[in-house]
């Protein structure tokens, strides 16, 4: 059980590792895609060869970002057959299809127009290179659009029915994966956020250029722009932010217990600010659109509160226990050639909705060890959830005094602000990371919520080899990003030339 457990903790450590560096790339390129085309946009309509200009420095950054982040992507994908084939064999008529469809769009549409994008400058027209500029926009989201669609599966499984024959988890329904509200929060709530850290990359940049009184109307008509393209954003993200919580509260209710520090249920639960600063009913609200709903704890969903109808976690525990014994048993008389007891078993996991609804849905549980072992890490769930939540508030603050200053026309001779810009572009990557950490972390155990915990989920290979490849990774990616950084801030001191 040692080795395993190191197995699972360094498993996951090497992915938590590549999800990491590569979200360092992913959000800029979505957001920048947009930015770039909206600029572009302004130089096929109005003719001027500054907006030219303008655009070319932004895209050159763009693609320093899009290159490195494509090769930390690979890893990552490559990463579910390497380490972790229980999942990927579990679960991967499901996952493969949407990884599938995102590879499409990623090497197919994107690698085409964005050749165009970098290369079709004086060899198309305006308005075919406008075209291309926007489908390398339109498809890096479509990309994320289907990455997005999986790990929402993974949060809450729907649109698929498991099959003892072949042990796997089966698609039944590609549009309830698809559109699953889950799916659709997670995917608008994301690529806004993306949009937010372009648009605060845009403006800290440009703020760059603005202390150092170097081209100054391209910083300004960048700022404009970002700041717009940045306070829509950043709104749009706080309205996703609410529905996620809401879809949270239905699907991962241990999640939102972790996210809010709450270990004993209450009606009437108050949204925790901040340690001792509460904001009463709100919490209740926000999970239930009701102010007197029941908001569960994590003890409640431990230990069960039976005045609340919740289940204790050894009871899913027996029955996740009784669907993997029937399992075996399904198996056991195949091996036997007992068709008959195949047959009924079969029927009872493709057919019997009460089994479906009162054990299987519980598989995962007869996976673990103890109650507790249910119980994501709270301190990291609830202060990342502050720090995301906070910085997003700190974000709409900025675009919109940004905004006013550039109409006052004052903005250039704010130092003070113009240096707050610059190092808010920090801020927007930790406010982005701290969002996927209240993701990922807040709903361990589990791979697949309720269906597959972590310690099921990994391949069964050495430990030593999987720690001897973290760090080799480790050292490639910090390359990678220092070399990023490197190329970028010389690409930046070049400036619009």
């Amino acid at each position: 059980m040692e080795t395993i457990t190191s197995l699972v903790d360094w498993s996951r450590a090497m992915f938590a590792l590549t999800a990491i560096y590569h979200w360092c790339f992913v959000p800029l390129t979505l957001g920048l895609s947009f930015i770039i085309a909206f600029m572009e946009t302004k130089y096929v309509i109005t003719g001027d060869e500054f907006w030219k200009r303008t655009t070319k420095f932004w895209m050159r950054l763009f693609g320093v970002n899009f290159a490195i982040g494509v090769a930390t992507g690979i890893i990552l994908e490559f990463e579910f057959g390497t380490n972790w084939s229980n999942y990927s064999y579990f679960v991967g008529d499901i996952f493969g299809a949407p990884l599938a469809i995102e590879g499409i769009f990623a090497f197919f549409m994107e690698s085409t127009f964005i050749a165009i994008m970098f290369f079709g400058w004086n060899r198309v027209s305006k308005k075919f290179h406008l075209t291309a500029t926007w489908l390398t926009a339109v498809g890096a989201n479509l990309s994320a659009l289907w990455i997005l669609v999986a790990n929402a599966w993974m949060q809450s499984p729907v649109g698929m029915e498991f099959n003892p024959e072949t042990a796997r988890n089966e698609m039944v329904s590609f549009w309830e994966v698809l559109f699953s509200p889950v799916a659709i929060n997670k995917f608008f709530h994301t690529v806004t956020s993306a949009f937010v850290l372009a648009s605060v990359f845009v403006v800290g940049v440009s703020s760059w250029f603005l202390l150092k009184k170097r081209e100054t109307q391209m910083a300004l008509k960048s700022i404009k722009i970002a700041s717009v393209f940045g306070l829509i954003s950043a709104i749009c993200v706080a309205w996703t932010g609410d529905g996620s919580a809401y879809q949270v509260a239905r699907v991962q209710p241990m999640k939102l217990a972790a996210m809010e520090g709450l270990h004993f249920g209450k009606t009437n639960a108050p949204l925790t600010i901040l340690p001792g600063i509460e904001v009463p009913s709100l919490l209740s609200v926000m999970a239930y659109r009701d102010k007197n709903a029941f908001v569960a704890g994590v003890d409640d969903l431990v230990y069960g509160n039976f005045d609340q109808n919740i289940m204790p976690t050894s009871v899913k525990m027996e029955r996740g226990k009784a669907a993997i014994e029937l399992f075996a048993k399904y198996r056991q008389a195949k091996e036997e050639r007992d068709t008959l007891a195949t047959a009924q078993i079969a029927d009872i996991f493709k057919n019997d909705k009460f089994f479906k609804d009162n054990y299987f849905a519980y598989f995962g549980y007869g996976y673990l060890e103890k109650p507790e072992d249910a119980v994501p890490p709270v301190n990291i769930t609830f202060w990342s959830f502050r720090i995301m939540v906070g910085l997003g508030l700190w974000f709409i603050v900025m675009f919109l005094v940004t905004l006013v200053m550039l109409k006052k026309k004052v903005l250039e001779n704010k130092r003070w602000w113009l240096r707050i810009s610059l190092w808010s572009i920090a801020l927007a990557y930790l406010a982005s990371h701290a969002g996927w950490i209240v993701a990922e972390v807040g709903r361990q155990p589990w791979t697949i919520q309720n269906l597959l915990p972590t310690n099921a989920a990994v391949s069964r290979v050495s430990s030593a080899a999987v720690q001897t490849t973290f760090w080799v990774f480790a050292v490639l990616f910090t390359v990678l990003l220092v070399a990023e950084i490197m190329i970028m801030v010389k690409q930046i001191k070049r400036g619009g030339e």
